[in-house]
């Protein structure tokens, strides 16, 4: 097995330790599955991803997509590893056994996932978007659309994509202006055509599958042919690359957008409607697009803070090899007048200090994404749902803004080496630069975190939060080697509390103006919480030399990360307009 990829004994305390696996297997949902078949879901994972998606990496890297005559065509390596993924039955892994899944917990499923995207976060993203594609048809769709359209995702026959944005549009939904006519309707439900363009589409055309699952939103134009402004009148509808009948659809590539990183999948510019319009098949009810779309885009976005965190992990892996290996100078506390050889540079206090800040960033994020991958599992339980919803803006955030930080402190330990082609460190810090922009950027967030999840909502979700920081709290401080830690975190919550109730006097524009630093306070919060909540657990299971590592990592959460926390919600409570205020003429 590959030993950059995410060790088996890391997944093992995540899943098994800390998140109560077997808890969950004795639930009437998932009491088919034993911790052996875990275990052998996972090995296959680890093989798989270090045989085929491992090998692809930096070959799919250099070898961009190209646009031809007959389509978009990736590498073949890109091509085979998807293809053995789906002949191994891994797409139906999450999905119910009445459409073909395995029916496994999204837990086990996110931890297999994990390690295709360590190995090959492109060529995973394939997987990612056709299962949540496929889910989201399952879902919201008609018998006749899930037989036709979700059943060769499951299957791994089709892939599938979201096609959200558009050129002029961006984030902002509001403005997207890809019209859908009514069109009849037939076995599959309500026809429409479309015409339009879509912007930023990964895996919009490419050669892996033979057909591909579009899930496009458009606006259906009202009585007088005119597109309703705002988000109210956004459908959603089902436009495959090819009909039913075998033959080509309208939608056509107009162009590739060449990446810094993330090169494997394709991200195309789409045209809909070039020969008079795109067969579609509307989900729902008209103007319902959205918040059916918000299932997919949710799904993605914890699966983007997986991908961050995964490639984080690998590039920890990377450095705390090199680190090991690399011998460059000499021990500062070494007899003076005496010679001495170069010791690894991993006796270094700043490499340990650059190690420590990977492990926190790296497993941290780890944790952050099962935790809610665990919520996922409980579903029908209204009080999971509330803190998902909370959590998820966070999910997608500080893994994709601090796993970036990661693969930078991984190129620096590497020295001259880490920004050549020759180490993988360079190339991960490339790919996991484009999740922080992903399926909405962290400013969004931030805005859904502060404005949705908290200004405007009853509490529920941060009572629930709090009611299991507490009881963190109240374990830790039953351990003496975790001595203080419980004050300091309930002093960060009690402070954004505090902060939370500054902010609802203030008019919507001025308290939302710092909302970016506010996630970053929650986050770092939340993932004081989550380290907390893991050494309390390593501290019960054991003096060795892995459980000690959880627990000196919390440590070094608490006496360097945590402090941060205070810095940004004093900034956030003194409601600054240094840059809401700032004239646009002085840039």
């Amino acid at each position: 097995m590959s030993d950059v990829l995410i060790p088996r004994r890391d997944l093992d305390f995540l899943l098994g330790d800390w998140l109560c696996l077997d808890e969950l297997l004795r639930t009437p949902k998932f009491a088919a599955h034993t911790r052996e078949d875990v275990a052998a879901v996972l090995d296959l994972s680890e093989r798989v991803a270090a045989d085929l998606f491992l090998p692809a990496y930096k070959a799919a890297d250099q070898i961009e997509p190209t646009l031809g005559a007959d389509g978009v065509k990736v590498i073949p390596q890109i091509a085979d590893a998807v293809s053995g993924y789906a002949d191994l039955g891994l797409f139906a892994a999450g999905f119910d056994e009445a459409l073909g899944g395995m029916a496994l917990p999204s837990l086990v499923c996110t931890a297999s996932l994990a390690q295709f995207m360590a190995a090959n976060l492109s060529a995973s993203a394939f997987v990612m978007l056709t299962t949540a594609n496929a889910r989201l048809i399952a879902a919201f769709g008609t018998p006749a659309q899930i037989d036709s359209f979700a059943r060769p995702g499951i299957a791994g026959q089709a892939t599938g994509t979201m096609c959200l944005s558009e050129p002029q549009a961006g984030s902002s939904l509001a403005d997207i202006r890809t019209r859908a006519e009514p069109d009849g309707e037939d076995g599959l439900g309500r026809r429409f055509r479309l015409t339009g363009n879509k912007m930023w589409i990964s895996g919009g055309d490419h050669d892996v599958t033979e057909d591909i699952v579009h899930l496009v939103l458009a606006k259906v134009p009202g009585a007088d042919g005119q597109l309703v402004d705002g988000t109210s009148g956004i459908s959603l509808f089902i436009v495959p690359k090819r009909l039913p009948s075998g033959e080509r659809n309208d939608v056509s590539v107009a162009g590739l957008n060449h990446k810094m990183g993330y090169r494997g999948i394709p991200n195309c510019l789409l045209n809909l409607g070039e020969r008079g319009g795109a067969t579609g098949w509307l989900v729902g009810e008209v103007g319902q697009g959205l918040p059916i779309m918000f299932q997919m885009m949710n799904e993605a976005r914890i699966n983007v803070g997986l991908g961050a965190a995964a490639v984080a992990y690998r590039g920890y892996r990377h450095a705390l090899r090199y680190a090991g290996e690399r011998l460059q100078g000499r021990a500062l506390d070494a007899p003076k007048g005496q010679p001495s050889a170069p010791v690894p540079i991993i006796e270094h206090a700043d490499v340990k200090r650059m190690l420590l800040a990977q492990k926190v960033y790296a497993e941290g994020s780890l944790a952050l994404i099962f935790y809610c991958a665990r919520l996922v599992d409980q579903e029908g339980d209204a009080d999971a749902a509330e803190l998902l919803g909370l959590l998820t803006p966070v999910a997608k955030t500080w893994p994709s803004e601090w796993g970036l930080v990661a693969n930078d402190l991984a190129i620096q330990v590497h020295g001259g080496y880490g920004y050549t082609r020759d180490f993988d460190v360079e190339q991960l810090y490339r790919d996991n630069r484009l999740n922080p922009i992903h399926e909405g950027t962290t400013g969004i967030q931030a805005l859904d975190l502060l404005g949705r999840k908290t200004l405007k909502s009853n509490g529920r979700g941060y009572a629930l939060l709090r009611e299991r920081i507490d009881a963190t709290i109240l374990k830790a401080d039953q351990i003496e080697r975790l001595d203080g830690y419980g004050e300091l975190l309930a002093d960060a919550w009690d402070h954004i509390a505090v902060v939370v109730e500054g902010l609802r006097p203030l008019d919507a524009a001025a308290s939302l103006e710092n909302a970016t630093p506010f996630l970053s306070a929650f986050g770092h919060a939340v993932l004081g919480w989550l380290w907390l909540d893991q050494a309390v657990v390593a501290a019960n299971l054991g003096d060795d030399a892995f459980h000690r590592g959880k627990l000196w990592a919390c440590r070094f959460f608490f006496e360097t990360e945590l402090p941060k926390v205070e810095f940004w919600l004093d900034f956030v409570d003194s409601h600054s307009d240094v840059a809401s205020a700032a004239p646009a003429d002085i840039f």
